[in-house]
């Protein structure tokens, strides 16, 4: 029988702190690799990558690729480089999203590119990208080579899909999934797939672990989404209404847009394509997104995802592992409530 998300409505609140402490001596060499390769003789490098690495990120991804390694009992180390790589690829895509976002914060701080600019925001990220693939290299596994470096292409689709998305009223649900799917979910599912390859278990159970991060990405993104809605920059690492501002059709306005009257459509319209975007008109897009039920119908679709995360291991045997793995799909939908 598999787990439930059983402790949405009520109970203690689900922790990262089981995974944190199953991958803490892990992550403590992970850590140690990360540090190491982000070094340059070129001191722009370090201190730009140091101050989003060092952040304040749960390094969530990377933790996944050891919890999903401590799952399937590997005994070796080749997992500590591709987890590093992972952590890179990932920061990557922040200097890169940021830039392109305009972004002012980032975990509750200024973002690198506000700091030291576009141009060096970019380059670092294209070094933390170089530097992924050494570390994939390294790792002496061409299986895992494929399915990182496919996931950072996946990953530049999707932000290109959202890109092209911006400001578009007619996205659907299925396109925004197909771009939440690739810009967050492709990479949380590679970072536990590969734990599998390393450790040489069958299709299946990589299959699994690849099910299980794709899912979980699913839902982390739902509810980050569903936040912009509900929250305020201290609780979410950015400025509250970004979303709203850039005119992303994230889900809880496609849905608010698709049940809203003549007026909310009207408004809608005004808002995406850019012409109200002043803090009173993103008071009234918190009060039409939640008259329409949007926010708790996309944390319910962030449920369902959760769940099938949950489901996905159910092949694995019980234990310290799979406990952690499970409250962190809960904490990942809780987050929002």
């Amino acid at each position: 029988m598999s787990a439930t998300i059983h402790r949405l409505g009520g109970g203690p609140a689900p922790s990262l702190d089981p995974m944190m402490a199953l991958v803490a001596q892990d992550m403590n060499l992970v850590n140690a690799v990360i540090l190491d390769r982000m070094q340059s003789e070129i001191p722009l490098i370090p201190e730009l990558a140091g101050h989003l690495i060092a952040g304040g990120g749960k390094r969530m991804r990377p933790m996944l690729t050891l919890a999903a390694a401590r799952l399937l009992n590997y005994p070796g180390t080749r997992h500590h480089r591709l987890a590093a790589a992972v952590e890179f690829i990932h920061t990557a895509t922040l200097l890169h999203d940021d830039v392109v976002d305009s972004s002012d914060l980032r975990r509750g701080r200024r973002t690198a590119n506000i700091i030291w600019g576009n141009p060096a925001s970019v380059l670092v990220g294209d070094f933390l990208f170089s530097k992924s693939f050494e570390l994939m290299v390294e790792s002496e596994s061409l299986k895992a080579l494929h399915i990182l470096s496919n996931a950072s292409a996946v990953i530049a689709e999707g932000e290109v899909n959202q890109l092209t998305a911006v400001r578009r009223l007619d996205l659907g649900e299925e396109r925004y999934l197909d771009i939440i799917g690739a810009k967050t979910a492709a990479l949380f599912a590679a970072a536990c797939r590969i734990a599998a390859v390393v450790a040489e278990r069958s299709e299946a159970e990589e299959l699994a672990l690849d099910a299980y991060g794709r899912n979980l990405g699913i839902a982390f993104q739902l509810v980050d989404d569903a936040i912009d809605y509900v929250s305020d920059a201290g609780t979410m690492g950015k400025d509250a209404g970004d979303d709203f501002r850039e005119g992303k059709m994230t889900l809880p306005v496609i849905l608010a847009y698709a049940r809203g009257d003549e007026a909310a459509r009207a408004f809608w319209k005004d808002a995406i394509s850019g012409h109200r975007n002043s803090d009173a008109d993103f008071a009234e897009a918190i009060k039409l997104v939640q008259a329409s039920r949007s926010v708790d119908d996309t944390l319910a679709r962030a449920r369902h995802y959760g769940q099938r995360a949950i489901d996905s291991l159910g092949i694995f045997a019980n234990g310290t592992a799979k406990d952690a793995m499970v409250e962190a799909v809960e904490f990942a939908v809780a987050r929002a409530y």
